[in-house]
């Protein structure tokens, strides 16, 4: 098959890439003109620059595409303001859509996020719970899932796939975490009590493979995640196990955190510097995250095959071995 597949440089991205060259798939992945492609260059991907907020230049490079993978997404970027989010996570996106339409593509699937949906008052949620986006990122990847979900509703071939806080060796989006238990720096902030749900990297490729072939998923939104979500304390707990260090015990209050990040956050931005600490950051600590992949399983034949504890050990050693934990 001639896949496209955006945010072809980023952790999941590129895992993505490597799998679909692998099984013999012409992979094209369009990739931001300041990208490092690096990482793509030994996965004989054939590799693009384009600007997917520029829907002509998507249209000269479109020729041939049988299936795309949208992954890419603004989503770091603290202080971009809200219009940035826009131009990527939905006008790129519509973008996307629309010339895949006019291409009449086999499959679209688009990345979403269960950010989507916020904080879970009644874990686990399903699919058909409520959105409640907390933050531009959030925001902005509802709009663009609900953009998809209507040009799916209208003919084009497509599925939305969420997953959940995707984890494994080459990432560092839980660097500091580790960091902070190994070094025995750790505070919790609130109870701890708190659910979080893990996505192990090699799962989440195979829940899109799934997605893109599965003749059941077309139409369809689906979560992706790990078998079980944990605590935020036994989290922490099993890091610390895995890691050989004593089990963190210190605790603060989390209003008052909280408060002071919303402070800290705004002196930042008004100076134009990125804050190190801010809302969002510390709503990790507040926020359930805890979903059901009953849905996968049952329609997709999805079953996570990396437990937490070996996920967990696993991005801990890449760590050690890549020198991050130094």
């Amino acid at each position: 098959m001639n896949i496209l597949l955006t945010g072809a440089t980023g952790f999941t991205g590129t895992a993505l890439c490597r799998r679909l060259a692998v099984e013999g798939n012409t992979v094209i992945a369009f990739v931001r003109y300041s990208s490092d492609t690096s990482a793509l260059e030994q996965s004989r991907v054939n590799i693009k620059r384009v600007d997917i907020k520029d829907i002509d230049d998507i249209r000269r490079n479109f020729a041939g595409i049988e299936i795309v993978y949208h992954l890419a997404a603004a989503w770091r970027a603290e202080h971009s303001d809200l219009r940035e989010f826009q131009r990527v996570n939905v006008e790129a996106t519509r973008n996307l859509l629309e010339v895949a339409r006019e291409n009449r593509v086999n499959r679209f699937v688009h990345c979403s996020t269960v950010g989507v949906q916020g904080h879970i008052d009644e874990p686990p949620a399903d699919e058909k719970y409520r959105y409640d986006p907390g933050d531009h990122y959030q925001e902005t990847k509802m709009e663009g899932e609900k953009l998809a979900l209507n040009y799916f509703s209208n003919g084009l071939p497509g599925v939305v796939v969420r997953p959940a806080g995707i984890y494994g060796p080459g990432d560092t989006r839980f660097l500091k975490l580790f960091r902070l238990i190994n070094r025995r720096m750790f505070v919790m902030i609130g109870s701890g009590e708190t659910f979080y749900h893990f996505t192990y990297i090699d799962d989440l490729v195979q829940g899109f493979l799934l997605a893109g072939s599965r003749p059941e998923a077309i139409g369809e939104i689906f979560t992706v995640a790990g078998e079980e979500y944990i605590s935020l304390k036994r989290l922490v707990d099993l890091i610390a196990d895995v890691l050989e260090r004593p089990r963190p015990s210190l605790r603060v209050p989390f209003f008052p955190v909280y408060k002071a990040a919303v402070v800290c956050d705004r002196l930042c931005r008004s100076f134009n510097i990125e804050p190190p600490l801010y809302p969002r950051r510390v709503d990790f600590f507040r926020k359930n995250r805890a979903f059901s992949i009953e849905k996968a399983k049952r329609v997709l034949g999805y079953r996570p095959k990396t437990d937490l504890k070996e996920g967990i050990m696993r991005t801990a050693q890449w760590y050690r071995e890549n020198g991050y934990m130094k």
